[in-house]
């Protein structure tokens, strides 16, 4: 074998290269600040007339509505693959198939069953996936293999508000994985990561789960975990789950937006005419409170998701289509009916649009309260006969369309 002698200076150039190839990953839902908001720059600022050029596709993954994660070179996700429950993986340059693990037989008892909504937290060399009967699976991220499992329902109590299954996206903080089986047991546990043991479980904060997800933030110099259910909006502290603060905040049906935090306010909003509300957080001592600054029915978010770029938020709203909204005073800047109802993820100052239903219309869209600028759109093609409720992913240059079984990989990058 070969060895060089390389210049230091070379080395460094070498190693930034290395670290770059994967500056952009997509390694949780709603991407490395949970916030569906991505870092990359140098994006395309106009489609091509067909749509940027599709790289590959992936198909007979199984179905469902997760939304992939990608990290190190991979893309993982879940589905209902015929009888059984399965977790994959493929290469995202490629989309050849890497992996897949059964984890069971497949969940039908929820409404709606056609395969999981979470989704997977990838942290190094590990994988951390939910099934919608409450199966909570930890596997090797490089091989598929399984590391741990443990059971919402059976072990923690967990209960839901509604019944299409738990939804959660588990959270990766530190040591410890956070989620939300709800109940009277205790709403959020944290486990040890790389074991699955249980180390604490909510006891104040009891409310059933909804379909939110874990966010974290600071407030006051406090670090703490900030969740959204049907009947509240809580803070809660990392390091024994107790409640820092709790605001009522009635939900119907099914609650679904993951929380926004920005400037010690938190912006919460669901559908089925509730609307959104903003609350303010404050700490007085060692006490916390929440005062709500506004509700209104503007922004009526299902389940594609909001998003906030600088101060305003941009989602589509089942009373309104997609709107732009300040964040602090909830006022309207502009609405525009769009793609049509779908979710969304800001890349590089602009929001790639996805219609759940129809054709499933993708569009590229300047993130700015100016007005509704877009620029291109596309038709995605091999559309399944269910919604397209998997949220888009750009990452590293590319962008990612999960649509039950199939996944498109498209190039975003000039």
């Amino acid at each position: 074998m070969l060895h060089l002698k390389l210049p230091a200076a070379w080395l460094v150039i070498a190693s930034n290269i290395f670290l770059c190839a994967y500056a952009g990953d997509w390694p949780q839902w709603r991407g490395p600040k949970r916030d569906g908001v991505s870092t990359e720059t140098g994006l395309l600022k106009q489609w091509p007339a067909n749509g940027p050029p599709l790289l590959w596709k992936a198909q007979e993954l199984g179905g469902g509505y997760s939304t992939p994660s990608v990290s190190a070179g991979r893309v993982i996700g879940t589905g209902y693959r015929g009888a059984d429950d399965v977790v994959w993986a493929v290469d995202a340059e490629t989309g050849k198939l890497l992996w897949t693990t059964r984890l069971g037989k497949a969940d039908e008892s929820f409404d709606m069953a056609e395969g999981p909504r979470s989704t997977p937290a990838i942290d190094g060399d590990l994988v951390y996936t939910l099934g919608g009967g409450g199966n909570l699976v930890c596997l090797e991220s490089a091989t598929g293999r399984e590391a741990w499992k443990k059971h919402f329902k059976d072990e923690f109590g967990g209960r839901m508000m509604s019944g299409w299954g738990f939804s959660e996206s588990p959270l990766v903080d530190g040591d410890k994985l956070v989620c939300t089986p709800g109940g009277s047991r205790g709403s959020i546990v944290a486990l040890n990561k790389k074991t699955g043991a249980l180390l604490w479980q909510t006891t104040e904060f009891k409310d059933r789960a909804a379909y939110s997800s874990v966010i974290t933030a600071e407030i006051g110099g406090v670090r703490q975990y900030i969740q959204l259910t049907g009947d509240s909006l809580v803070g809660v502290n990392p390091a024994d789950g107790q409640l820092l603060w709790k605001a009522a905040r009635r939900g119907e049906t099914a609650v679904v937006p993951t929380p926004i935090f920005y400037d010690d306010h938190v912006y919460v909003t669901s559908g089925y005419g509730v609307g959104c509300n903003l609350f303010k957080i404050t700490r007085a001592a060692a006490k916390f409170s929440a005062r709500e600054i506004y509700a209104n029915e503007e922004m009526q978010n299902h389940h594609g998701g909001v998003i906030r770029v600088g101060e305003h938020v941009y989602g589509h709203s089942d009373s309104r289509g997609w709107i732009c909204q300040e964040f602090k005073t909830g006022k309207v800047v502009w609405s525009n009916r769009g793609v049509g109802k779908g979710g969304l993820v800001c890349a590089d100052g602009h929001l790639y649009l996805r219609s759940e239903g129809g054709k499933g219309t993708v569009a590229l869209v300047e993130a700015t309260p100016q007005g509704y600028r877009e620029k291109g759109r596309f038709d995605q093609p091999n559309r399944s006969r269910r919604n397209s409720w998997s949220h888009p992913v750009v990452a590293n240059g590319q962008l990612y369309l999960r649509d039950q079984d199939v996944l498109l990989c498209y190039n975003v990058k000039p």
